[in-house]
């Protein structure tokens, strides 16, 4: 595929060069996937109003998010195993967000460490942070992240506990993953994947082996990990966690406006209105139908954003008509990255802003602050 014209041939282009179970693990949702599937399909169905005779000169999609200058409203989510996409994966999209000018999250449990994109990076970027049962562990993971400046903390609501994920569980995904022969066949049609791996010794969760108690290795992360997740996390921790920072919060994970405007009482800088991609609650709305009555819920009390489903500037554009001043992109980044490695991310990034710039032109805005729920056809977009 020598023309790469939207995200979609990107994907298709990382299920070529990605070995199954970690394309699948970043493009499968829970149960049935009928989360995963609305998160897309009801984007397609809010439909856009061309406007004509409009000066379209001095466009800008230029914007802030959390008070940082933006390229466009679009941030990358904090995604689990990327650097399993392609080698040195967290580096590489970190490079390519600071490259364009939006901002990058680390998740927690990237493959490379928040000391590791640190280095290789000359912009502060964001941490995302798992609420984990050792609290010892949490303070220092937060520590770390203020030791390398990182310039909001992302703290994640919504996986208390772990959706069923039906792919994972027969690929075999584990930790380390198990060397079944369907696998290894497998590994064998993915040459481009495994000379990478074998140049970069970052093969293991970053931010946790050797930092967390009792995890060494591969082997002991993976008890560690279904032991740690806290059922148990509420509004006080979130309140403690605030604390430990000290800096600007963001909350990942609202689908409720009765939560949001916890959410918005808590301090907090910015929710996200997202449903974990469809990996969690399976038959939960989509995200871009929860926006509109969590965006009236807080109103200007809470910055609001939203991910799930965004795979291209259009879903970008309409996100924010419905009151998302941003958005993140979690697979349409992952497919650029298991595609091309960093240049597929910068890929990514570009066909989303071009499509963002031309489409809002065409419904007659020229600067992305100015973008509202006019843009939209009546009778085709969710009402709060």
């Amino acid at each position: 595929m020598t023309v790469i014209t939207s995200i979609e041939d990107l994907r298709r282009l990382a299920q070529a060069r990605v070995p199954r179970m970690f394309y699948d693990y970043a493009d499968s949702g829970s149960w049935t996937e009928s989360t995963y599937r609305a998160n897309e399909s009801d984007f397609a169905a809010i439909k856009l109003r061309q406007r004509v005779a409009v000066n379209m000169e001095g466009r800008s999609t230029a914007t802030t998010m959390v008070g940082e200058q933006v390229a466009m409203p679009v941030a990358i989510a904090p995604t689990g195993l990327t650097g399993m996409q392609h080698a040195d994966g967290e580096i590489l999209a970190a490079r390519a967000a600071e490259k364009f000018g939006v901002p990058f999250t680390l998740s927690t449990m990237s493959i490379c460490s928040i000391e590791d994109v640190a280095a290789h990076t000359a912009k502060p970027f964001w941490f995302q942070l798992y609420v984990m049962r050792d609290r010892d562990f949490i303070e220092r993971l937060i520590d770390r992240a203020k030791a390398a400046k990182c310039s909001a903390l992302m703290l994640t609501l919504d996986l208390q506990i772990l959706g069923q994920r039906h792919k994972d569980i027969k690929n075999g995904l584990s930790a380390p993953p198990k060397p079944t022969l369907a696998n290894l066949v497998n590994l064998a049609t993915k040459p481009r994947w495994c000379l990478g791996m074998l140049g970069t010794k970052r093969r293991s969760f970053g931010n946790i082996v050797g930092h967390a108690k009792g995890v060494g290795d591969l082997s002991s992360l993976s008890a560690w990990t279904h032991e740690q997740f806290d059922p148990a996390l509420s509004w006080a921790d979130v309140e403690w966690i605030k604390k430990r920072w000290g800096g600007k919060l963001i909350l990942k994970g609202v689908m409720d406006a009765q939560d949001a405007r916890l959410a918005a009482d808590s301090g907090a800088d910015a929710l996200i209105v997202s449903n974990h991609g469809g990996r969690q609650l399976d038959g939960a709305p989509s995200s871009i139908a929860a926006l509109p009555a969590i965006a009236e819920a807080v109103g200007q009390d809470i910055e609001v954003w939203m991910d799930g489903g965004i795979r291209s500037g259009q879903d970008v554009l309409k996100a924010r008509a419905l009151g998302a001043r941003g958005t993140l992109i979690g697979r349409a980044f992952l497919y650029g990255l298991g595609a091309m490695g960093e240049a597929g991310v910068m890929t990514a990034l570009q066909l989303i802003h071009k499509e963002l710039d031309l489409t809002m032109a065409f419904c007659g805005r020229t600067r992305i602050d100015d973008v509202d729920r006019s843009i939209l056809l009546p009778g085709t977009y969710p009402l709060a």
